[in-house]
């Protein structure tokens, strides 16, 4: 799994313990131990965090490649292609929180 999707699978993991009794109940994991919850904002910053190193190492291993410093076409075909999918997953999850922000915005109270 690369490394922008930890981010959100946490963020996944996270979402059965939002909808309990009291907006402050703590996540339990399966040893028993109760996590503090993360603010999604920081997993958001997280994960954009991670889509931008994996950017950069996608640019390092292409210019490795073409400097011929020892990078091989499949090391820096895979760095592009991680850093391709890390971004549509990125751009995927803000298109949906654009989308339910505008469903939120539109309700009628």
């Amino acid at each position: 799994m690369i490394p922008a999707m930890n981010s959100i699978t946490a963020a996944a993991q996270a979402l059965p313990s939002l909808s309990g009794t009291g907006a402050g109940t703590a996540a339990t994991s399966t040893g028993g131990s109760v996590a503090a919850p993360t603010p999604f904002s920081d997993l958001l910053t997280d994960a954009v965090g991670q889509v931008d190193q994996l950017e950069n190492q996608a640019h390092a291993a292409v210019a490795g490649l073409m400097s011929g410093s020892g990078v091989d076409v499949h090391q820096a075909l895979i760095a592009t292609e991680k850093a391709s999918m890390a971004f549509e997953l990125a751009l995927a999850v803000r298109n949906k929180a654009v989308q339910a922000y505008q469903q939120v915005i539109g309700m009628q109270f």
